[in-house]
């Protein structure tokens, strides 16, 4: 069977609807065999899981106190542990280990991702675009290079093999491009949730702080000065997006084919987030930019019918 036969196939055995987290790379790693997208979903699980204890809590607790801040250093700490000292704790860290060893997956990405959500535990939003920048290695970054790690590998002998390119390069425009994409996207739940990712120095370009954007999240008008800010959020994704297309054009050569498949699917999934971005006439709500699990469906079929060997 071609590829394109191969991921038909597939495609018809997946439930779009019940897809939840992180739900572009799992469905894109539905193409892999299946101990990669194994892999991926042990990964994905264990930094949800830290991702999850930090913003939720974060949702609950508005302001942190010293004690509140100290408990989720102890959690974060007690997860990094758990994966960098082994698999000493259990079967289920077992498996962890297990899996970054068997797939030659660098700890990098995992401590870059637990030094982002420090920086969640001790700071409160972003005082630059550069901070979030920063931030986004970790926080990004760091989970894309997992995906784009295991589409790279090359498999020899019952072996793999790391891939044959920087890992980290390749996957921080398209990570980056994914990120700015949904800052917009989640606007008004995040800022439900306590949770602010449009930086001070951006906000006070338009006359804006922190503490106008709960009412601008539950306001029917969308302000000029608001607009503003998303149209430079916006510009943002539309450079990342423009530096992704060159990086696929130069890293799908390197890649199996169903690997180059999924990586167009991943891209074409976060393009339909972008494409109903409308920094001058959007409302910015779930309704408005979120694709339904039908829409999401669909683009992954024609991006199939699409692929050429």
């Amino acid at each position: 069977m071609t590829t394109q036969e191969t991921a038909l196939a597939q495609f018809e055995s997946i439930d779009f609807n019940a897809i939840k987290d992180h739900p572009n790379i799992l469905i894109a790693a539905n193409f892999w065999d299946e101990d990669r997208y194994q892999a991926a979903r042990t990964c994905y699980t264990l930094m949800r899981a830290v991702d999850d204890l930090v913003d939720n809590f974060k949702t609950e607790h508005p302001v942190l106190t010293d004690a509140d801040r100290e408990e989720l250093m102890n959690g974060v700490n007690a997860w990094t542990s758990s994966l960098l000292e082994g698999a000493r704790k259990g079967a289920e860290h077992q498996a962890v280990v297990e899996t970054f060893e068997r797939f030659r997956i660098p700890l990098w990405p995992m401590r870059s991702f637990a030094r982002s959500m420090v920086y969640d535990i001790m700071h409160d939003g972003f005082p630059t675009l550069k901070a979030f920048v920063d931030y986004s290695k970790g926080a990004s970054v760091a989970p894309a290079s997992i995906f784009v790690h295991l589409c790279g590998l090359r498999a020899k002998n019952g072996a793999y093999l790391k891939p044959s390119f920087d890992v980290r390069a390749a996957a921080t425009p398209c990570a980056m491009f994914s990120y700015f994409v949904h800052i917009i996207r989640d606007f008004r739940k995040d800022t439900d949730n306590n949770l602010t990712y449009f930086a001070d120095d951006m906000l006070a370009k338009e006359g804006l702080t922190r503490a106008d954007l709960p009412l601008i999240a539950k306001a029917d008008v969308v302000p000029d000065a608001f607009r503003r800010v998303v149209r430079a959020y916006y510009q943002q994704a539309t450079l990342y997006k423009e530096q992704t297309s060159e990086m696929i054009k130069t890293v799908t050569p390197l890649l199996e084919p169903r690997y180059r498949l999924s990586l167009s699917i991943i891209f074409e999934l976060y393009n339909m987030v972008y494409d109903r971005i409308d920094p001058e006439n959007g409302t910015f709500s779930k309704e408005e930019l979120n694709p339904t699990a039908e829409e999401i469906k669909q683009r992954v079929y024609r991006t199939i019918l699409a692929f050429r060997e």
